[in-house]
């Protein structure tokens, strides 16, 4: 049984014996393997190498937005200093599970999903990339593209726009729009203004032309997109990234709508789950919250 598929199981079982705490915190849990058979490939790519002074980037960051972010203590698991050592170290094994990955694949472009709302995928790409940007001079980039529902700029206590959505419409141009906060190398695009086409914003030439500039100018990128389930964003967003993490919620995710969800993306470089507000001695490690 391959560990994706365990991972969906446990979430059923929780649900199914109610172990679900009530508590307000997230709970997130890397799989002791993100990798399944498909994605070890045999060709070994050289890891992200560390940042040296480019122009590109220097001109952009200086062009970018600056905003005194306030990030919620709650979202964060490296500010709350009850759960920080347990909850980081979770953050930073999954970091080593990317890069692991990015041993044997081009992995820059990483996106972030799950099945129905509510189970925590906001949470896991904001920790994500504050992860990820600790590791010394790696430049990272959030996207929230959950255009119906964006919520990373609340986790980061940051302005909603302008963001992807006024890019998308070709109201303003990608540093106007992409704003630097607390530290110097972790970015952030928001959601933006509302809009009433968001599957026809995010499927145009812009999004791929922004991708693929963004690729040039940082070293990770960290999609938040919609759930599967609902709309067929994910499913479409997911030809233009390099791989997709699903985020299952024990105690709450129907184990028939994850593994239906999750089912495409196995053929679009689906790397693993994170099962979020995992029990205390489960099979996948001590619980931590967030």
């Amino acid at each position: 049984m391959s560990r994706i598929h365990e991972a969906l199981k446990k979430a059923a079982q929780d649900r199914a014996q109610g172990s679900d705490t009530g508590t307000s915190y997230d709970v997130v849990e890397a799989p002791t393997e993100i990798r399944p058979a498909v994605l070890l490939e045999q060709a070994r790519l050289k890891l992200p190498r560390d940042v040296v002074e480019s122009p590109q980037f220097e001109e952009f960051k200086r062009r970018c937005v600056y905003r005194q972010w306030k990030l919620d203590p709650r979202g964060s698991v490296f500010l709350d200093a009850k759960v920080q050592k347990i909850g980081a170290e979770r953050f930073r094994t999954l970091r080593s599970r990317l890069y692991q990955i990015a041993e044997s694949r081009t992995l820059k472009c990483v996106m972030v999903t799950s099945s129905v709302p509510s189970e925590g995928k906001s949470f896991v790409c904001a920790n994500l990339a504050q992860s990820l940007v600790h590791k010394q001079n790696r430049r990272v980039l959030l996207i929230d593209a959950d255009l119906r529902a964006s919520s990373l700029h609340k986790l980061f206590g940051a302005q909603k726009s302008p963001g992807l959505t006024d890019y998308l419409r070709g109201e303003a141009e990608a540093h106007q729009v992409t704003q630097q906060g607390m530290q110097s190398n972790l970015f952030l695009i928001p959601g933006g203004s509302d809009v009433s086409n968001p599957s026809e914003l995010l499927l145009n030439d812009r999004m791929k032309n922004l991708l693929e500039t963004m690729k040039g100018l940082f070293d990770w990128i960290i999609l938040d997109t919609p759930p599967v389930l609902p709309v067929h964003d994910p499913s479409l967003l997911a030809d233009q990234c390099d791989g997709v993490l699903f985020v299952v919620r024990a105690g709450s995710t129907d184990f028939e709508l994850a593994a239906k969800a999750s089912g495409e993306f196995r053929e679009k470089n689906l790397l693993g789950v994170v099962l979020n507000h995992a029990e205390a001695g489960d099979a996948y490690g001590k619980t931590y919250y967030g």
